[in-house]
């Protein structure tokens, strides 16, 4: 919708500047110099006008004539007036008679109303378009108008959203439980003298089900929900954001017991003074917190936010009294992750020999938005193959379509590209089976997907809130494993691109141990980073000197990781070889395959039978192309 208010308003600021363009031109235009009649005899005689540019009409009396003449190579437009007397000389004299007559012969008679409309008609034109400009400021925030006009959404709506629909959020739901019982029962926390929070901040990572919760309290409450983004408030003319936030609890006063929802509140309530700001931006805050202020003028009416950027709220609007609560919603953990799967299996069908909890193991880091999605992904893959029911293969594609795009199986890899991933995808699958406090590995594919070859997919052992320097060592070790088993196999001077992403995910790891963290020789000092606003960048707020130890720190970090993941995968050669082996016969290969060749040491079985029928089919080929040039009896003899 802002993006529509922005293009009108580029149009008619175009529409407008075409017009003021018109407007000088014919005022420009219309400027012609104005001649005295021994002047304009002079012309004549000189042969300087042009006779066919001449125009003449009467004004009370006198007769006026335009038209243009040369002079020094330039034209100009001029005017005349001449009386009666002057006039019948020229008609009388022989040397200008015929000349005075072609001004007759070429006179164009004008209406008097068109050249009034034709006058006027620009700067009418721009006075409506300046009227309209006002009224619409003048209508302000929710009153109307493309500028300052109306949000085109739901302004209030009614949430059939229960906290039955909200799966994997428990201890924030019980927060929120008595928000519910005060928009159902007022007078009694009016009569203990309670104050219920006036507002409730929800902070989290996209997609962990903050909107959905903010709906949920309102829909078993049964009460009006009010709900507003935060660039909504923000138009171009300094006052409309503040209008927009009047209107809306003024409307929410008269609806009240109701819930004020704004989505994003960081876009409006950022901190003053900062890069970011502006004077609407200041202007609309300043009228945020003055409506907030105050449970006895807003009762009934209970504010809920979400941001997921809430360091860079303004400290005002954080205080007691206006988001009294704030509600931190994290990711789901692998018991969440199971309640929102079935959840949103429920009006799906799906096979009852679904493990759930093996599919929770499979999306660690994934938000219930982002589960919500792998099903919705399965549904679509089980229609366009035409079948009925959801099983757990459709569900491991979905998956790897959120973590890396739809396979492109149709990208030519040669022998030697499908060496050199598998040896790759290998090496890190190689160290997750081998350091204790690696990751698990979970699946293990070459098929390409988005900007990737192939990848690897690990889930933490154990998912802990906190993750130990140890845990931390490994994790960077297996980033690198990748890049450890192609120099193993094919020598430092024969090592790919392949590994820049492993890369950066192992520096940052190391960075923020040794700046963050305080683990490395550097001690417990916490070095932080400064966010340029106005650019996205960050730059630390140390010396030169400290910067310098800090990259021998990460460099130190990152080549000790390199050294044990070398050692690990040098000391496991053959297992590396089996796993690569298997990962060039079947393309992708499960996390109970890894362990069976973990295990005994040897190929599955399905891969021995894929590996036998590739063989063949490489035998029949080879063997219609002997034949193909075998020569005929003729050409034996």
């Amino acid at each position: 919708m802002k993006n529509k208010k922005t293009l009108y308003i580029i149009l008619f600021s175009i529409l407008l500047i075409i017009l003021l363009a018109f407007a000088i031109w014919m005022f420009i235009a219309g400027a012609a110099e104005k001649l005295t009649y021994e002047q304009f005899e002079s012309l004549m005689r000189q042969n300087s006008i042009n006779q066919n540019s001449l125009e003449e009409k009467i004004i009370n009396g006198v007769h006026v004539i335009s038209g243009t003449y040369q002079k020094d190579g330039t034209i100009h437009k001029f005017t005349v007036g001449i009386n009666n007397q002057q006039y019948d000389y020229l008609l009388n004299d022989p040397i200008f008679r015929d000349f005075v007559r072609n001004i007759v012969t070429n006179q164009e008679l004008q209406s008097p109303i068109w050249a009034i409309i034709q006058s006027t008609l620009p700067i009418l034109i721009m006075i409506l378009f300046y009227i309209w400009i006002f009224s619409s400021m003048a209508k302000g925030g929710m009153g109307g108008g493309i500028l300052g006009g109306k949000s085109q959404r739901p302004r209030q709506i009614k949430s059939d959203v229960k906290f039955s629909d909200v799966a994997g959020i428990n201890e924030e739901k019980t927060e929120l439980v008595e928000l519910v019982d005060y928009l159902k029962n007022p007078n009694k926390y009016a009569m203990m003298g309670a104050r219920v929070p006036k507002g409730v901040l929800m902070e989290g990572p996209p997609g962990t089900g903050k909107t959905l919760l903010a709906k949920a309290v309102a829909g078993e409450a049964n009460v009006a929900f009010f709900t507003m983004a935060g660039s909504e408030f923000e138009e171009m003319f300094v006052g409309l954001g503040a209008s927009r936030v009047r209107d809306l609890f003024g409307d929410a006063k008269k609806a009240a017991p109701c819930i004020i929802f704004i989505d994003e509140i960081d876009a409006v309530g950022r901190k003053r003074n900062t890069a970011m700001g502006s004077a609407t931006n200041e202007q609309t805050l300043n009228q945020l917190l003055v409506e907030m202020d105050g449970f006895g003028s807003n009762s009934g009416v209970i504010v809920m936010a979400a941001t997921n950027r809430v360091d860079v709220l303004d400290p005002a609007l954080l205080r007691p009294g206006r988001f009294d609560r704030t509600i931190q919603i994290s990711l789901p953990d692998i018991r969440e992750r199971e309640a929102i799967l079935k959840l949103h299996a429920r009006n799906k069908s799906v096979s009852p020999e679904i493990d759930w909890k093996r599919v929770a193991e499979r999306t660690p880091g994934f938000s219930g938005a982002q589960l919500e999605n792998v099903l919705n992904e399965s549904a679509i893959l089980v229609v366009r193959n035409k079948r009925k029911m959801i099983t757990l293969n459709d569900i491991d594609e979905a998956i790897d379509r959120v973590v890396g795009g739809p396979a492109k199986k149709s990208r030519a890899m040669t022998v030697q590209d499908k060496k050199v991933v598998s040896y790759h995808e290998a090496g890190h699958a190689l160290i997750g089976l081998k350091l204790d406090s690696a990751s698990k590995v979970q699946k293990v594919t070459i098929i390409p997907r988005g900007n990737a070859g192939g990848y690897t997919i690990m889930t933490p052992k154990d998912e802990s809130n906190f993750s130990s320097k140890e845990d931390l060592y490994s994790s960077i070790a297996g980033y690198l494993g990748g890049r450890a088993s192609e120099e193993i196999i094919f020598g430092k001077n024969k090592i790919t691109t392949g590994a820049h992403d492993d890369l950066d995910k192992a520096t940052n790891i190391a960075r923020r141990m040794v700046t963050q963290f305080g683990m490395s020789s550097l001690g417990l000092t916490k070095y932080l980073t400064m966010q340029e606003e106005s650019y996205g960048q960050t730059k630390g707020v140390y010396s030169d000197e400290v910067a310098f130890k800090i990259d021998n720190e990460i460099n130190t970090i990152l080549e000790n990781c390199y050294k044990t993941a070398h050692g690990i995968i040098s000391k496991n050669l053959p297992l590396l070889e089996l796993i690569a082996e298997s990962l060039r016969v079947l393309e992708t290969i499960t996390a109970e395959q890894i362990e069976y060749i973990n295990k005994y040491n040897k190929l599955p079985e399905e891969v021995i039978k894929e590996k036998e029928r590739m063989e063949k089919e490489e035998k029949k080929k080879n063997a219609g192309e002997i034949l193909e040039f075998e020569p005929d009896d003729d050409e034996k003899k």
